[in-house]
């Protein structure tokens, strides 16, 4: 890789750079998601923890995920700006979301989760890989 991956919130307050590649990007129809982006599906971008630096301070709050265990979403206090995510069934990876990049544009959706919860009005690729909920990891 040779451009790390940058980006934060929308008033500059958290910022982060990432220095490798993406294990996975993806879209998420799950009504979480859907409440937190306020449409359809939040789309994701899942890096190794280890590669990633983040300035600033988050608010936080816990949500219970499928597995039973949380869900941590990290936004900014002043802007409300959704940032990342960190779940401690994978404490290993740093979830960001494709809108807090500085290049948006970098984002290649992979596959969808959580097809269950998907809305007509929501068009998301047909051609990609799709799950009615979590695949298997």
């Amino acid at each position: 890789m040779t451009t790390p991956y940058t980006g934060g919130c929308a008033c500059g307050a958290i910022r982060y750079e990432i220095s490798c590649e993406p294990i996975v990007m993806t879209d998420c129809q799950c009504r979480d998601c859907q409440r937190e982006s306020g449409t359809g599906h939040g789309s994701h971008l899942t890096f190794p923890r280890s590669g990633v630096t983040v300035t600033g301070e988050a608010t936080q709050w816990d949500m219970v995920g499928d597995s039973g265990k949380a869900k941590t979403r990290a936004f900014c206090p002043t802007c409300g700006s959704p940032v990342y995510m960190t779940v401690a069934v994978a404490p290993d990876v740093f979830v960001v979301r494709a809108a807090s990049l500085d290049d948006p544009g970098r984002y290649r959706p992979q596959m969808v989760f959580y097809t269950a919860s998907g809305h007509a009005w929501d068009r998301i690729d047909p051609n990609l890989p799709a799950f009615e909920r979590m695949p298997p990891m």
